[in-house]
């Protein structure tokens, strides 16, 4: 370290034994300019008198002003600015010393005028000659010619300048450029750096062919997913690699590098734009504050244990009942917040005990509850635990929220709620219910957040794709016609959190899922993303709808109107009319009836709960022999599961 600084500051004083010079040198051309003549012999005395004034009053100027902070190997037109600066008030400091002292007797006044042009040109060249030299306009073209690859840039804005500006700073990249091509009219034949705007996107091809292009650099990290697809079939039919930048929010440090570049994903095709945060008000419900998340070592619950922890919470408590998930979250929350207090708590919701006395403990303010079976095939084969974990684990952790003064309860919900063809999506209906009957006191804010699918969360569809490919195929889709909404995971935790910020009491948040995809269109994407062709290379087969399930979700149910909210990502839906009282004692009673197995009217009690449930609808569906035969009985410990346990709201 020490050697580091040292190394540092021997620069600097070379730096400013340089500037030194170079300020001697522009004083004595300005005198030979000025008098026409080498010799300055005559003027020798005036030169020595003045010269050390200069010196001195131009170095500290230029230090005082930062022009030895900076490296010159970034120079800029800012750092120009500062020297102009710098040297313009340097010359009117020297200039009023020397008449207040010896009111400029036997100095031609253009002298200064002289000097101050040539102390910018001299002191500002030198720089931008070293910048030069390290982009490399000083080397031979011969001497990367046979290691670099030609590049094509799509896109002739601010991120493609950045791009070719680092190429051109760091020849180890071994890249060079040949132009760009960009869809903006008024940008073809321009120049950039001296590269030309070739034409649009659609010469891609042709431009490939005739330059020899290797790679194509997509810089156009807002373009909508429809141009994303055009452009990458665009580079598979010119037998190019491409890569991109990725999305203007994942640039963290504002910055745009060779090195972001990287493979195209799925995502980049779905055109998500990055979600607008009032970070301002999340920070006011989670700062200091202690905050509880449920199902904390899933997709959903561990990214929100990562967001959350950015708002400096006074600590996080995990609550997961899976060991291994567990662990992987909280050694990533101590790797990437060490200063955040952590603890990790193994426990189920469904145990009424080890959850209230961790409520007990910790007396958490805010309340994420994330912890639910979401798989709907696997649901429909086991129907009790889908009503066991989803909706009595929401009515555990709803009541004891409620009973030990939880300031907001933030549930994770589904478009699967939404006239539910399934036993998942009823049983997060019915969760959804729970929350708003036990939210209508206002003693503990209860805010639902309805959504669609997450990319790559466990169990989704992109996982099992990027499998089925790389084994070679065949990529399985259930049917022709089936469109699902489709969003990042960190997207829809920071929509959450959001959410939970604007909630009141009682609301059911929807998230803006964009525009529905088509589930085989997203099979074809990512297969010709992993290099090859669809239906060639790759077969895709289509295997029929699975047990539950629709062609297409939706978000809101019957009698919701939906409503705009500060948020243009966030709408909420408008409650229908509900006697609370008799919905939480149907809600209590269907709960009970399950302790000790199925009855032949669960659908029934179900479909009073949440009338619009179609079993039939969407796929086989269920009906009360199939919960029969699916399902087993419940060997809990009636201690823990019984609803006396649980605190009742009359």
């Amino acid at each position: 370290m020490l050697s580091f600084f040292y190394e540092r500051r021997v620069k600097q004083l070379l730096v400013i034994l340089s500037d030194a010079l170079l300020i001697t040198a522009s004083l004595m051309i300005a005198y030979s300019l000025r008098f026409g003549t080498l010799n300055l012999t005559d003027y020798a005395r005036q030169i020595l008198l003045t010269l050390p004034l200069v010196i001195v009053v131009r170095l500290f100027l230029f230090y005082t002003n930062g022009l030895y902070r900076g490296m010159w190997r970034f120079v800029s037109v800012r750092d120009l600015i500062v020297l102009i600066k710098s040297t313009s008030l340097g010359t009117l400091f020297i200039v009023g010393s020397l008449f207040l002292f010896q009111r400029l007797e036997e100095y031609p006044r253009s002298i200064f005028i002289i000097d101050w042009f040539i102390a910018i040109v001299l002191v500002g060249g030198s720089r931008f000659a070293y910048r030069l030299y390290r982009e490399g306009w000083f080397r031979q073209e011969h001497e990367t010619v046979n290691t670099s690859k030609n590049i094509l840039i799509v896109g002739a804005g601010r991120a493609g300048e950045l791009i070719l500006r680092e190429i051109l700073g760091n020849y180890r990249l071994s890249y060079t450029p040949v132009g760009f091509v960009d869809d903006d009219r008024r940008k073809r034949n321009l120049t950039i750096h001296g590269f030309r705007v070739f034409g649009n996107t659609r010469d891609i091809p042709s431009i490939v062919k005739e330059h020899n292009v290797e790679e194509v650099f997509l810089a156009i990290p807002s373009a909508p997913a429809k141009s994303k697809r055009r452009i990458v079939m665009l580079c598979k039919s010119a037998h190019v690699k491409f890569k991109t930048l990725p999305a203007v929010g994942d640039i963290l440090d504002g910055t745009v590098k060779v090195s972001a570049l990287r493979e195209f994903q799925i995502e980049d095709l779905l055109g998500r734009e990055p979600a607008k945060l009032d970070t301002a008000a999340i920070k006011d419900y989670l700062l200091n504050k202690t905050i509880m998340i449920t199902g904390a070592g899933g997709s959903i619950g561990s990214e929100l244990c990562r967001q959350v922890a950015k708002y400096s919470p006074k600590r996080i408590v995990l609550y997961e009942r899976s060991e291994f998930n567990l662990y992987q979250i909280q050694m990533n929350l101590m790797e990437l917040f060490p200063n955040v207090d952590v603890h990790a708590i193994i426990g189920d919701v469904l145990n009424h005990r080890r959850t209230e006395n961790t409520l007990k403990k910790f007396k958490p303010q805010v309340v994420f509850h994330a912890a639910a079976y979401k798989h709907v095939p696997l649901m429909e084969l086991n129907a009790e635990e889908a009503l066991q974990n989803n909706a009595y684990g929401t009515w555990v952790m709803a009541s004891l929220s409620h009973a030990y003064g939880v300031r907001k309860f933030v549930m994770v919900s589904t478009d699967k709620a939404v006239r539910p063809t399934n036993i998942m999506g009823a049983s997060k209906r019915i969760s959804e219910l729970i929350c708003q009957g036990f939210g209508r006191d206002g003693k503990t804010k209860f805010v639902t957040v309805r959504f669609g699918n997450v990319l790559n969360s466990v169990g989704s569809v992109i996982p099992l794709f990027k499998r089925q490919i790389a084994k070679g195929g065949p990529v399985t889709v259930t049917h022709p016609e089936i469109y699902r909404y489709f969003m990042t995971i960190p997207e829809s935790v920071q929509l959450i959190m959001q959410a939970g910020a604007m909630g009141k009491g009682g609301e059911i948040f929807i998230l803006d899922m964009g525009e529905p995809v088509k589930i085989v269109d997203l099979a074809r994407d990512m297969i010709t993303l992993s290099g090859l062709e669809p239906d060639k290379d790759i077969k895709i087969e289509f295997t029929g709808l699975r047990p539950g399930e629709k062609l297409f979700e939706e978000l809101l149910t019957a009698g919701e109107e939906i409503k705009s909210t500060l948020h243009e990502k966030i709408k909420v839906a408008g409650n229908a009319e509900v006697d609370w009282n008799e919905m939480l004692k149907k809600i209590e009673s269907l709960l009970d009836s399950i302790k000790d197995g199925f009855s032949d009217n669960l659908v029934e009690k179900i479909r009073e709960i949440v009338p619009e449930f179609q079993p039939e609808n969407g796929g086989p569906g269920i009906n009360a022999q199939t919960l029969q035969d699916f399902c087993y009985k419940v060997s809990r410990s009636t201690d823990e599961i019984s609803m006396e346990n649980i605190v009742h709201i009359d």
